[in-house]
């Protein structure tokens, strides 16, 4: 039996919609008229021979196979422009520093430099993993060329690629005493998720301790999981098996943080823009929609 080609066109209206939430603002995002969204879902629908999107007049939202579709959509949208990028872009080369937040290790770095490295192989990328306080400092003396890392709401400098909410977390039987001081797991400051816990907590005149200090995501993750204490994480990085913690449990909600790339302005600019411009469309395939902004 031989399968029918999809047509990629159709596969990214079909993300459009889904990370957009309707076929209007799809349209926007690419181009088109509302009525175009609509006939090309209905020609990728009749392909697959499923409905991808439950329809109502008042709501829009994926159906099972949509769900399922969505992954495959990402994947294969971003290895359509990965191919496309790397045969129609001049080809970058040279050596580029950049340093990237503990926070982005270890979850989507090696796949993003991985295919990276596939689609660019004449440029060399050398990687600083640490905190976010020390690789601005190496950007500023000019030992690190581009920095990746979050950046606090209402700050200027660098380009945001992705926005993250913020979460309390704790282990799912750690059982808190509210006559005691709440036991915090975080790294060490200065840091946006310690800064916001503790602004938050001083709001509700919550009394804290630090218990667990570390200077990896990972290493307060892992524990929290033990039920060391709560800790604030950012929506994506939260681990499996932990409970997320409400406002109607004393938890006020702490917003969003930002994913940013620095230095862009004085970076070789055919070296910054191949890296981040690719950073930028691998995060969008990586990263749950309910992540991403």
């Amino acid at each position: 039996m031989t399968l029918p080609d999809l047509d990629i066109d159709l596969v990214r209206c079909f993300l459009a919609v889904a990370e957009t939430g309707g076929f209007t603002s799809a349209g926007e995002r690419l181009g088109r008229t509302q009525s175009a969204i609509s006939l090309k879902i209905r020609r990728l629908e009749e392909l697959l021979g499923r409905r991808v999107f439950a329809r109502t007049s008042r709501s829009l939202a994926l159906t099972t196979d949509g769900e399922l579709l969505l992954g495959y959509a990402r994947r294969l949208v971003a290895l359509n422009d990965e191919t496309l990028k790397r045969f129609t872009e001049p080809e970058a080369e040279g050596e580029l520093r950049v340093g990237v937040a503990e926070y982005f290790v270890p979850r989507h770095l090696p796949a993003v430099l991985s295919a990276f490295a596939r689609a660019h192989p004449r440029v060399h990328v050398e990687i600083r993993v640490g905190l976010g306080a020390s690789l601005m400092e190496g950007l500023d003396r000019g030992a690190l060329d581009l920095v990746i890392a979050n950046r606090d709401e209402g700050v200027d400098r660098g380009r945001v690629l992705m926005t993250e909410a913020l979460r309390w977390v704790s282990a799912t039987d750690l059982r808190l005493d509210p006559d005691t001081p709440l036991p915090l797991c975080t790294l060490p400051s200065p840091c946006i998720f310690r800064a916001r816990a503790i602004e938050a907590l001083a709001g509700r005149d919550r009394r804290w301790r630090v218990v667990y200090t570390s200077e990896s995501v990972s290493g307060v993750a892992a524990a929290v999981t033990a039920g060391l204490g709560i800790a604030v994480l950012g929506d994506c990085t939260v681990p499996p098996g932990v409970r997320v913690l409400s406002d109607a449990e004393g938890f006020p909600a702490l917003g969003a943080v930002e994913l940013a790339v620095f230095g862009e302005a004085r970076a070789p600019a055919a070296l910054a823009q191949s890296f981040t411009g690719f950073v930028s469309d691998r995060l969008r395939a990586l990263v749950p929609s309910h992540c991403a902004a």
